[in-house]
């Protein structure tokens, strides 16, 4: 049976060690450490809330933490000290809470109090500091390894309770998510860390992460000595009593005291720079002038900054406390007194960090998590690719010499080689950025996920194509769109006009934004289809109200038009209540629409943005999201495979959305639906919009999920690539933003690593790379924080 400890603060009898010393106090070495020049490494993991996204099973959970050395799994951190910040959340009632907070000392874990899930989006309130102490001890100076956070996710049934309960928690973990902190970090950092599990635990702890530098002995106990060491250990302001020993062990010592005082010294600056930058960004003053004041590193190394040093000045004549050249000029005493002066000091600084963190815990992690957002695009960069390309002013020609077709423009060839498949052109270049990363040495300060940096090779490539808009095609009285007549929206508008009338709601009176995301599945598909790109979002912006589209499951083998009126009216409908609910809040100032969509779900959206009772809200319109979809139809399809699986579908089911998918739904391709639904304008309305495709993706044609030109069609001189063309331009006219109001359009190709999957049916035919869209959430991840000015 497990022993446990639990203790609150101000209990444990070590706290009444934590003096504070003046910053330059010289000390006499204590005749008693637990060895010369000895650090210890102190981690302290800050535990905000947790928030629950979308867990499966109702029941009690509790996160388990430990840590250890990266290259020692047997030397694990030592919990030193708890804090309890405040209570849980109000609206946590007693029955969802059992017991407390403990320590398990057989593992040297920190466990915190069980706590009852109920319902989605559920925030658990638990703000704990809990710290560890990790021994130096058998490094010859500062860490050279990394330290490895590891966080486990305890799992029991809602009917568990007492000792059945906690019997089951400490079964084994339902999820671990464990992160690295490399060497460079461990003299000082203060980051945050979100704890995601994976996605089947779609859960986020809010957590941030503090660690310093400290000189040994200010929290763990004196460790047991024989008596050799402890006549080492007696010896400290004077020399080795056995002079008989080699002369090698005395010059290691002293290169080993010399690099613990320059990283004492390292961590000193780190923690008071990141002290006076967090006081800074909170806007709270914490009061370090008796500390500067007295802050001078001359004394603290012995030397009279205003006397010649005999070669130690750096070329500016100042003296260089951090080089070699002035720590071998010291005595072994003077440089004995310098680390004990500098262990006061940084234990100064970290005591009172600890108490400002205390007042001010929300509003750094708040900020932290502000700063660690900003840092995504940089810090998951190698896995992306960026480029930008100039939409094309012109005509997009496939050949043909028709005068008529052209109107008075000559024609301009594509520029793409004929030769080129882009689809193999992606892959290839994809998988050429794959290799390099394999070989990429990640020398980084940062705390890495072990998600993404435990096997970067294997991780999805993303190629970021950032389209620059060029003014709106225009045509000498031969355009490809049909001139559609506006129709009477005066109805809806004054409705939604009459809402906000009465609710009071203006720009003026609610500053408030009532922002809604549709999600929408492909064919026969489930409306939790998307809930991975729906909780990235959540995080992102916590405050989106989300649809997930279920009007159309079970119905994705009729007709298109069926589809889209029916989810315009799930959507309209959804909206009415939102507005509803938003104007007896106090109102709202505008409205953000957004979409989201997979395979066939994006022709369902814009089918439904085509409707009639849609066209009020199409002013509100906002970010769409494609993710392979089909725009440009299956008129031209290379995957024999699934063509035949098409085929088959349409003669054994007669499925009228395959048809409408392969253009055999009207003899006359200028009157099939997808002619027709190219001619509308379903995506001009859009703010910003992001095609994502795979090159991987045998069900969807890779030029038809980026609106692109297609190879074969530029072959093809007969009246299907005239139609494919038309389809093509009236597309991209829709796309093509107006020099008044320009928008965001990215193709983001996405290449997924198959190299687990082998070689199986599933990717032969393309179906793996059509679905892991469902099945990960890194690509969205990715996409979604390198740009988050598209999502909040």
């Amino acid at each position: 049976m497990f022993r446990r400890l639990r203790w609150f603060i101000g209990l444990n009898q070590r706290s009444a060690s934590l003096q504070k010393r003046l910053p330059n106090a010289k000390l006499s070495c204590p005749l008693k450490r637990p060895a010369m020049f000895d650090t210890v490494q102190e981690i302290a993991v800050y535990i905000h809330r947790f928030h629950n996204l979308d867990l499966f099973q109702q029941g009690w959970y509790q996160i388990k933490i430990t840590m250890r050395w990266e290259d020692d799994y047997t030397t694990a951190g030592t919990p030193a000290r708890v804090v309890q910040y405040e209570a849980a959340a109000p609206d946590f009632g007693s029955d969802d809470i059992f017991g407390v907070w403990g320590i398990d000392d057989t593992d040297n874990s920190f466990l915190t109090q069980p706590f009852r899930i109920r319902y989605a989006r559920q925030d658990v309130l638990l703000s704990v500091m809990i710290s560890f102490n990790l021994s130096l001890g058998k490094y010859e100076g500062p860490p050279t390894s990394a330290v490895i956070l590891k966080f486990e996710l305890m799992y029991a049934p809602m009917l568990e309770n007492g000792s059945d309960l906690q019997a089951s928690l400490d079964a084994f973990p339902a999820a671990i998510h464990e992160f690295r902190v490399p060497p460079k970090a461990l003299l000082g950092l203060h980051s945050y860390c979100p704890v995601h599990f994976d996605t089947f635990h779609a859960v986020v702890v809010d957590l941030s992460v503090h660690i310093t530098l400290l000189k040994a002995g200010v929290h763990a106990p004196t460790r047991k000595e024989s008596s050799d060491s402890g006549a080492v250990a007696d010896t400290i302001g004077g020399s080795l009593d056995s002079s008989s020993q080699a002369v090698g062990l005395v010059a290691s010592v002293n290169s080993k005291e010399m690099m613990l005082v320059k990283a004492l010294l390292a961590a000193r600056d780190i923690l008071l720079e990141e002290l006076q930058r967090l006081s800074k960004a909170v806007d709270q003053l914490i009061d370090l002038t008796d500390f500067t004041s007295k802050l001078d590193d001359a004394t603290l190394f012995g030397k009279d900054s205003g006397k010649p040093q005999n070669g130690l000045e750096q070329s500016t004549g100042v003296l260089d406390f951090r080089g070699e050249g002035l720590m071998k000029s010291l005595s072994r005493d003077d440089l004995c007194n310098s680390f004990n002066i500098l262990g006061n000091q940084v234990l100064f600084l970290w005591n009172s960090f600890l108490k400002f963190h205390r007042v001010n815990g929300k509003k750094i992690l708040e900020f932290l998590r502000e700063a660690w957002a900003n840092d995504r695009r940089a810090e998951w960069s190698i896995w992306m690719v960026y480029s930008k390309v100039e939409m094309p002013h012109h005509y997009l020609s496939s050949g043909v010499n028709d005068s008529s077709y052209h109107g008075a423009r000559a024609k301009v060839p594509i520029i793409r080689k004929l030769t080129d498949d882009p689809a193999q052109m992606a892959a290839m270049r994809a998988e050429l950025h794959r290799r390099s990363i394999a070989q990429m040495r990640i020398n980084s300060q940062s705390i890495q996920d072990m998600h993404l940096f435990g096997d970067p090779s294997r991780i999805p490539v993303i190629i970021v194509e950032r389209v620059m808009n060029g003014p709106l095609r225009t045509t000498s009285g031969n355009s490809y769109f049909s001139s559609v007549n506006k129709k009477d929206t005066s109805g809806m508008v004054t409705e939604l006009k009459s809402v906000n009338k009465l609710s009071g709601a203006s720009p003026q009176q609610s500053g408030r934004v009532l922002k809604i995301v549709v999600f929408v599945h492909g064919f026969q598909g489930h409306h939790l289809d998307l809930r991975l790109i729906r909780n990235q979002w959540l995080m992102i912006d916590p405050k989106v109200e989300f649809l997930m589209s279920e009007v159309n499951e079970d119905k994705t083998s009729g007709d298109f038009r069926e589809m889209g009126l029916r989810l315009a009216q799930e959507v309209t409908s959804f909206l009415k209540k939102r507005i509803d609910k938003a104007s007896r809040s106090g109102g709202f100032k505008s409205i953000r629409l957004s979409f989201v969509g997979h395979s066939i779900g994006n022709i369902i959206i814009r089918t439904a943005i085509a409707e009639r009772i849609m066209e009020p809200v199409l002013k509100y319109l906002c970010t769409y999201v494609s993710i392979s979809g089909p725009h440009l139809g299956y008129l031209y399809s290379s995957n024999s495979l699934f063509n035949s699986g098409l085929w088959l579908l349409k003669k054994l089911k007669g499925t009228q959305c395959i048809h409408q998918l392969t253009f055999t739904d009207d003899p006359d391709l200028q009157n099939t639906f997808f002619y027709k639904l190219c001619k509308q304008k379903t995506l001009d309305r859009f703010k910003n919009i992001i095609l994502v495709s795979s090159p991987q993706d045998g069900y969807v044609p890779y030029h038809s999920a980026r609106i692109e030109p297609c190879q074969a069609s530029s072959w093809d001189n007969s009246r299907k690539g005239k139609v494919f063309l038309e389809m093509l331009n009236n597309c991209m006219d829709q796309i093509r933003a107006p020099s008044s109001d320009p928008r965001a359009f990215m193709r983001c190709d996405v290449n997924f690593d198959t190299s687990n999957q082998g070689r199986n049916l599933n990717t032969i035919i393309g179906r793996a790379a059509h679905i892991e869209f469902l099945e990960s959430d890194i690509f969205a991840r990715f996409i979604m924080w390198s740009f988050p000015e598209l999502f909040s």
